[in-house]
């Protein structure tokens, strides 16, 4: 398997005291690489590493549509900004560029000399136009005849004149042509564009029995444009895509109407600034430059590519029923205790419960809320919506449970990138049913995933919740890696009733938080307490420990805390999906600390933090990373686990992790993302594991 060392700068790599800490976005470009090396991974079935390409340019096009983006944005602001700054937008830029292009031709060189082979020998060809046979050749035809002629829009480019709009994330053709009636003359450029946003990518065509030709719709395009410029001939085409700035600037946002405002923000993404433009690496300089003064481009915003673009699209790449090029199914497992208990909130008084989601079946969340809003005793249902599925079966319980004349309150988070638009809708609906909706806090996002329901029960009003690592979110929860805790635990319950207080009427509550950490309230300074006391326990010669399991942790104040904890001794274990700006192994500083990735099938995005406390582990699960932003700008939740139980289970589970050394990648300052190993032989898969210890505790 390929290693590559993608070293960054030595500015993206330090503080102004000197502390190791890598940049962000290197850190998150890292990540990416991983889950490039998967689509890498001969180990991997064909089919998910061709969705791991896709998972890579996904996660590539939402980067520079919000992180680059901003750095652009510095950049074009000018010097005096540069020196508010610890690392200049221009270095940054720079930076990012260099790793992304050698990372474009990693991808660029696996696509071509191993995906593509690897297909045919399964008898799936992926066709140029110039492999097409004469039957091939008339099917193609028509196809464009009869389904892009309206779509295609072909714009001849004419220096100093008006330019046409280029549509965020469009594929478009530039053609270099030549005019028949004078070859010698100047060459001329035009633009057609390529309908992927209204047809399917890979187009089959007619093929011999049991094998199975594809044409790219980019090379249905190529193949016909002769026909829309009679007057000239094609010397070349090449691909172009431009991605636009997706924030939402939203001018003083502690005034005025702010869902008004997102609303209109939105109409203007589409609108935004140059943030990535893409061409075809073979574009001659010619070309380029004529695009870039067409298109008022610097050499900030322009990056090389291979053929094709929007490689996200390998999302919808046809699997012609092959399942043995697919990973084996591991369907999701029922939780028994309580999707078959016909006393379903007598079995959350009774205990706690932790589900493990895609491990578990969601189904107990969803009869979560579906049992609420039949069952007469139940008076008021609350929930928090970060992102919802298109289609959600909670939803439609809280808008059933209105109808059943309860109470319901959903907070819901607007500002949730991306998913503005969806939570917009769900709002307007659940209003419209009676729903009492609360929107987005003025410089605060809603990140805590909790729920709440009441319920009368002789006489007597009882509270359960429902807090996850994860969104409500019946689609995600197939495929993330989340946890989730039903519990009637009073200590919890009041103080998750305390957070629903709070996001209602926007006061502080009278009592504080003890047992929860809640973002704008106690989340930081008692995770710093935490890491404090078992840097004080080491230094008393006692047993200190801590590991840490989330997506990012950047926040400096808490890196520079976790470096002090490991030069007194403290033993640190982080598993750490994505961005780790912490630099693990330096000697006399971070030798205690050791930090690995782990990248495969499913998405890990549960939160967990252990700490040894004395003896007495304390284990919070939490819906925040350790970032500057979920620490300031959030309102989150990290609860603790109280039953013994469940603590048990939660700490298997991450046992099992800690002994990974198939998926788990070692983060260090070099970047290399080498594979982690162990001193077992025997090969340790954390998320097959998982699966099967789920299903023998279910079993036994």
């Amino acid at each position: 398997m390929t290693t590559v060392k993608i070293q960054p700068h030595e500015e993206l790599m330090y503080t102004s005291n000197n502390l190791p800490f890598i940049h962000r976005d290197v850190s998150w470009l890292s990540f990416n690489y991983r889950v490039l090396q998967e689509a890498m991974d001969p180990t991997v079935p064909l089919f998910e590493r061709i969705k791991f390409l896709a998972i890579y340019s996904s996660n590539l096009d939402e980067f520079f549509r919000v992180r680059m983006a901003n750095h652009r944005n510095l950049l074009r602001v000018g010097k005096k900004t540069k020196k508010e700054l610890e690392i200049s937008p221009k270095q940054t830029v720079k930076e990012i560029q260099k790793i992304v292009n050698r990372q474009q031709e990693i991808f660029s060189d696996l696509f071509e000399k191993v995906i593509i082979p690897e297909l045919e020998e399964h008898n799936i060809r992926i066709l140029r136009r110039l492999d097409l046979n004469e039957e091939q050749k008339i099917f193609v035809e028509n196809y464009f005849n009869d389904h892009m002629l309206p779509y295609v829009q072909p714009v001849l480019l004419v220096k100093h004149k008006i330019r046409p709009f280029l549509n965020n994330a469009a594929l478009y053709l530039t053609l270099w042509m030549k005019p028949k009636d004078d070859p010698k003359g100047e060459d001329r450029y035009a633009l057609v564009t390529i309908p992927s946003n209204y047809l399917p990518r890979f187009i089959q065509l007619p093929s011999a029995a049991d094998s199975y030709d594809l044409i790219i719709l980019d090379d249905v395009v190529r193949h016909n444009v002769s026909t829309m410029f009679p007057g000239y001939d094609i010397l070349d085409t090449f691909s172009i895509k431009l991605t636009r700035d997706a924030e939402l600037y939203i001018d003083d946002e502690f005034s005025g109407d702010l869902i008004e405002k997102i609303r209109s923000s939105l109409t203007k993404r589409k609108v935004g600034p140059a943030s990535r433009f893409v061409y075809d690496r073979e574009m001659p300089q010619e070309l380029l430059e004529f695009l870039m003064e067409t298109f008022e481009l610097e050499k900030y915003d322009i990056l090389r590519e291979g053929r094709y673009h929007n490689n996200f699209d390998f999302f919808r790449f046809p699997d012609f029923g092959m399942s043995h090029l697919k990973n084996p199914p591991l369907p999701p497992l029922s939780y028994y205790p309580l999707e078959s208990t016909k006393t379903f909130f007598e079995a959350i008084r009774e205990r706690d419960h932790l589900i493990h989601v895609p491990y578990h079946s969601y189904e107990s969340v969803i009869r979560f809320f579906e049992e609420a809003a039949n069952d007469p005793d139940v008076t008021h249902i609350k929930i928090t919506q970060y992102r919802v599925a298109r289609k959600s079966r909670i939803m439609n319980a809280l808008i059933d449970a209105v109808k059943a004349g309860k109470q319901v309150s959903v907070f819901i988070e607007v500002k949730a990138r991306f998913d503005e638009e969806a939570n917009l809708r769900w709002g307007e609906k659940l209003e419209k049913a009676g729903v009492s909706v609360h929107y987005s806090f003025p410089g605060v996002k809603v990140h805590a995933k909790i729920a709440l329901i009441r319920r009368m029960e002789n006489h007597k009003a009882c509270f359960y919740s429902y807090l996850s690592t994860g969104n409500f979110h019946e689609e995600t929860a197939k495929v993330y890696s989340d946890m989730g805790l039903f519990t009637a635990e009073k200590r919890l319950v009041n103080e998750v009733t305390r957070v629903f207080s709070f996001l209602e009427t926007v006061k502080v509550p009278t009592q504080g938080f003890e047992y929860l950490l809640v973002g704008q309230f106690n989340l930081r300074t008692q995770l710093e307490y935490l890491i404090d006391q078992e840097l004080e326990e080491a230094k008393a010669g006692r047993p200190a420990q801590i590991i840490l399991k989330m997506n990012s942790i950047q926040d400096r104040p808490i890196t520079e805390m976790l470096y002090e904890a490991s030069k007194g001794g403290v033993d640190i274990k982080m598993i750490i999906r994505g961005i780790c700006s912490p630099v693990a192994g330096i000697e006399d500083l971070s030798e205690n600390i050791e930090a690995f990735s782990i990248v495969d099938r499913f998405l890990e995005h549960a939160r967990i933090f252990i700490f040894h406390n004395k003896g007495n582990e304390l284990i919070y699960l939490s819906s925040a990373d350790w970032m500057v932003r979920n620490l300031n700008y959030r309102v989150e939740t990290a609860f603790p686990i109280f039953d013994p139980r469940i603590k048990k289970e939660i700490r298997d589970f991450i046992n099992i992790q800690l002994t990974d050394n198939v998926k788990a990648r070692v983060l260090d300052k070099d970047l290399t993302n080498t594979y982690r190993k162990t001193d077992s032989d025997l090969a340790i898969r954390s998320q097959i594991e998982t699966y099967y210890y789920i299903k023998r505790q279910l079993e036994s």
